[in-house]
């Protein structure tokens, strides 16, 4: 047996201790907004890419207002196919803070400007951040952002017309959920350019497909359609339609299933739901009780209570 004042013991006391702490600190460390995966003890030098990126411009980030909490986030650059300009990196980190501090807010729903979604990286700014400093700046950039747009208190649908072509297949990735339109096609082909994912598409596809079909996917620079994308998992269901505006009506109606109830609820919901797929267990039950401490009691709770017991 081994006595508590023996060094071994206290040893791994002290160990325990310091496991419980680090995980109660993740979890408190994941319900903070704006929270990136790089700073400058990764070597991420933000201002210096953000000046690079500042030099590539062209197209927009649009986010409008919609009915019933949600909103839609516009990717609109339609002479490049949605390709993601210097610029178009800088807004979407802005709009992602604008939505990461929005209180009302139950979903966001993503598209393409003129019927295509993304084909990923403006090549202008590709080709004049070649060097490898400027390259993992920029991954590193993205990465943070898009890390961000996945863990919004948001149920997010990605909805895709026309083509989603490698940056544009791993941002749909970022998504809660994607709703393709006939005729559409998700396709990571990062291997046709010597190159892999590196905005995060990776990781977030073998989360989603599995470790098999989303090597398949990666190797063979796949084109999926919407029925092979429903079939693996990519996608939720094709929309009837592949007309912008009423593809944009029906994506909402089909979001608005999952949103009928008060904005703090859904919020909770999804941080519930995103605690248990990115921390270990101990620190996501943690993160539950916090946010569960939230609801309790609160105007929704007390509201439901007040009609259970009327209607008995």
């Amino acid at each position: 047996m081994r006595c508590a004042a023996c060094p071994e013991a206290g040893a791994e006391m002290a160990v325990s201790l310091w496991k419980r702490l680090l995980q109660t600190t993740k979890s408190r460390l994941f319900l903070q907004r704006g929270v990136s995966l790089y700073n400058g003890v990764h070597g991420f030098e933000e201002e210096v890419i953000k000046k690079k990126l500042q030099q590539f411009g062209g197209g927009s980030i649009n986010l409008s207002k919609e009915d019933h909490g949600i909103r839609v986030l516009t990717l609109n650059n339609p002479k490049q196919m949605n390709a993601f300009t210097g610029t178009m990196m800088l807004e979407l980190q802005e709009r992602i803070t604008e939505l990461e501090n929005w209180k009302d807010g139950k979903g966001l729903i993503i598209h393409g400007a003129e019927n295509t979604f993304c084909s990923g990286s403006d090549l202008n700014a590709v080709r004049a951040m070649s060097s490898s400093e400027d390259g993992m700046n920029m991954c590193m950039f993205m990465q943070n952002t898009l890390t961000r747009l996945k863990r919004l208190p948001l149920i997010s649908v990605a909805v895709v017309q026309g083509k989603a072509l490698g940056g544009g297949a791993e941002f749909t990735t970022a998504c809660d959920f994607r709703l393709m339109t006939p005729g559409s096609e998700i396709r990571f082909v990062h291997k046709q350019m010597g190159l892999v994912p590196g905005w995060g598409g990776a990781a977030r596809l073998v989360q989603i497909v599995g470790s098999g079909a989303a090597l398949k996917l990666l190797s063979g620079a796949l084109k999926v359609d919407p029925e092979r994308a429903v079939h693996l998992g990519l996608a939720e269901e094709t929309l009837p339609s592949s007309d912008e505006t009423r593809s944009l009506e029906e994506a909402q109606a089909w979001l608005n299933q999952y949103t009928k109830a008060p904005a703090e609820v859904i919020q909770a919901v999804k941080k519930v739901v995103t605690a248990g797929r990115e921390l270990q267990l101990e620190a996501a039950l943690r993160a539950e009780k916090d946010i569960f401490g939230t609801v309790w009691g609160g105007p929704a709770n007390l509201q439901a209570l007040a009609q259970s017991t009327k209607r008995k």
